[in-house]
């Protein structure tokens, strides 16, 4: 479990869990019409993907500038999210 973690490898499953939720969802939301589309669920999504890739970085020692660049990423998809959800909320 240990090398798991070190290697950055346990992310790579959780990344892999999370594109099998992608599925999930889709096949979900195509069989019986309701649940979120992906323009409100790919940015959560991506946001989280980002945060698990800087976590990654930083445990695989990456630089800086990697590290940094996956954060940034997340918050883009932060900002998008909320962003769509604020639009279907009447005020």
């Amino acid at each position: 479990m240990q090398q798991l973690v070190d290697s950055g490898h346990i992310v790579d499953l959780i990344l892999m869990l999370v594109v099998i939720e992608i599925v999930v969802l889709g096949v979900l939301r195509d069989r019986r019409g309701s649940g979120l589309g992906w323009r409100e669920l790919l940015p959560n999504l991506l946001a989280g993907a980002a945060l698990l890739l800087a976590l990654r970085s930083a445990i695989t020692g990456a630089t800086w500038p990697w590290i940094a660049t996956w954060l940034a990423a997340a918050g883009l998809a932060h900002v998008a999210d909320l962003r769509i959800r604020w639009q279907g909320k009447p005020r």
